[in-house]
């Protein structure tokens, strides 16, 4: 991970990371495709971990409180199994966190936000499996 990956989702806000991802998908000439996903996906992932951040209330995927928002955290909820999660996680805690964005953008990919134990397609889980790995490769 580069350094600047870092300061980046340590402190800067939910634009300015859209646009560094934005901005190096650019720079590498990634397809459409991937761009069309990369920065909804992330802009719903940071709608819910920048307000934890700011909070002082990171934990990880295991629930395990963490310091910093870093790259690596950030990948570690990119897993849509993980994500779903978060967002049941979230909505069934006192936090007051926005979950609109990020559920509107689960709800795109057939995740049920009512029932948590019915499963979502796999052809969800595999495109985001690859839309984790262009995030990976910009950071």
């Amino acid at each position: 991970m580069k350094q600047e990956s870092y300061e980046l989702f340590k402190s800067s806000s939910i634009q300015k990371i859209k646009e560094v991802l934005a901005q190096e998908l650019k720079l590498r000439n990634e397809k459409e495709f991937w761009g069309d996903k990369v920065v909804p996906f992330s802009e719903a992932i940071l709608s819910v971990l920048i307000p934890l951040r700011d909070a002082g209330k990171l934990f990880d995927p295991e629930g395990v409180s963490v310091d910093a928002l870093t790259p690596e955290l950030f990948l570690k909820w990119s897993d849509f199994v993980s994500l779903k999660a978060l967002a049941f996680k979230i909505q069934k805690s006192d936090e007051e966190i926005d979950l609109k964005l990020l559920g509107d953008y689960l709800g795109r990919f057939n995740v049920n936000l009512e029932d948590e134990s019915l499963d979502f397609p796999i052809s969800s889980y595999n495109l985001h499996q690859g839309v984790s790995n262009v995030i990976k490769s910009l950071l």
